[in-house]
């Protein structure tokens, strides 16, 4: 049964990653949303807020799961018996990152293959920051977030 993780900080989860996960449900038999903790990155949500948005916002897509991680990728591949990981491909501007981080991950474990998914093209200049700045400045999401998401980004940024 192949499996393929999809990691990201899901800061919050969009409908780009709600697409990307439903075209991986396709090819692969099982797919786990990786929720990272990505020391690098400052994250509006905490790590269950995210994974509770992830959950939701996905269980209506069969053979796709969510879990957290903290670690390497390659380590959670191998923990998982994962055989790809997804990354999603918005512009020609993400291909550059997206390859060093496909060809380090696999030399750090020479089992782990990266298969890289376009979204439909209505997603493909949505980024969880624009979105964050969006709701920021008063914008409404509705069309590139689950209402939930909406609310909770609402509740936590719209300005007074």
């Amino acid at each position: 049964m192949p499996t393929a993780l999809y990691p990201g900080t899901f800061d919050p989860i969009t409908f780009g990653h709600i697409d990307i996960v439903a075209r991986a449900a396709k090819i692969f038999t099982r797919v786990i949303a990786v929720v990272a903790d990505n020391p690098n990155k400052q994250v509006l949500f905490g790590t269950d807020e995210r994974v509770e948005m992830a959950r939701e916002s996905l269980k209506g897509i069969d053979g796709v799961e969510v879990m957290q991680y903290s670690g390497l990728i390659v380590d959670c591949l191998q923990e998982t018996d994962a055989t790809a990981i997804i990354r999603g491909l918005r512009a020609l501007s993400d291909v550059e990152y997206e390859f060093q981080m496909a060809f380090t991950n696999r030399n750090m474990n020479t089992a782990a293959e990266t298969v890289f998914l376009m979204p439909s093209a209505e997603y493909t200049y949505l980024s969880s920051s624009m979105v964050k700045q969006i709701v920021a400045l008063g914008g409404d999401v509705g069309s590139f977030v689950p209402p939930f998401v909406a609310g909770r980004l609402a509740r936590r940024l719209k300005p007074s």
